[in-house]
């Protein structure tokens, strides 16, 4: 070789590099297309989020006015005088509708204040009927027995017609009468001369009992052994008893 030419293997040494190895150099990526990448990339602002809910409620808002504005068309394309008319007869039932509420409410209010009223006043009248019978100052009817006493010997006194009262009282007797004398809670009887006297009027023989209660009971209590009938047939009186399914008690005392 001549000295102004150079030899391939220094050629290759200088490809190598100082150090004499041999590392793969990587191809550079271009700039451009990560410029580009950059500029494709999604980028959300915040403004840019609330631009899209607004959008989104003015898209709801102008929906709803189209569906409004649909069912009013009626109305819309209606003339001023039929909204007139429309209008007064709106008022108009509107005006009945409440007269008949107020109606409603009255005759409510009236059938209230009348239950109380005919409550109270029944309520009254039956506790008046009931002193009316115990004091005696009404007639009474109703199921009961009538009790006759014959004394053909005269052997009966004040004492076995009070007996008697006792006996029916005690079987549950609510009204009674003897001869013409209705009884009441002061009720007495006293001998006479011409037989008995109850409150001060003459009772003649035969003597007669009316009693409503129940008829049974009282029918039993009179005929028990040992009891008011016994003691009557033993003053030789004879004794008759009648079950009723009604007697009436006309007597009455004066108030």
């Amino acid at each position: 070789m001549t000295g102004g030419e150079r030899a391939p293997e220094d050629e290759h040494a200088a490809e190598d590099g100082p150090a004499g190895g041999h590392e793969e150099t990587r191809p550079a990526e271009p700039g451009g297309l990560r410029s580009l990448a950059g500029l494709l990339r999604p980028r959300v602002s915040p403004g840019q989020v609330v631009a899209g809910l607004l959008c989104l409620l003015l898209g709801f808002a102008i929906v709803a006015q189209v569906r409004s504005t649909e069912r009013d068309t009626t109305f819309a394309t209606a003339r001023q005088d039929e909204l007139v008319g429309t209008l007064s007869d709106l008022g108009q039932r509107s005006d009945r509708l409440r007269g008949d509420l107020r109606d409603l409410e009255e005759t409510k209010a009236r059938l209230e204040r009348d239950a109380e009223g005919g409550t109270a006043l029944e309520e009254a009248r039956e506790r008046a009927t009931a002193y009316g019978l115990l004091a005696g100052t009404l007639p009474a009817e109703g199921p009961g027995i009538e009790l006759v006493i014959n004394d053909p010997g005269g052997g009966v006194k004040a004492i076995n017609l009070l007996d008697a009262l006792e006996e029916l009282r005690d079987a549950g007797a609510e009204v009674v009468q003897v001869g013409d004398v209705r009884v009441g809670v002061d009720t007495y009887f006293l001998d006479d001369r011409d037989g008995v006297r109850a409150d001060g009027r003459l009772l003649a023989a035969p003597y007669r009992f009316v009693a409503i209660g129940d008829p049974h009971t009282m029918t039993t209590a009179l005929n028990i052994p040992g009891g008011l009938v016994r003691t009557l047939e033993g003053a030789g009186a004879t004794v008759l008893i009648t079950q009723r399914a009604k007697v009436t008690v006309g007597a009455i005392r004066s108030p």
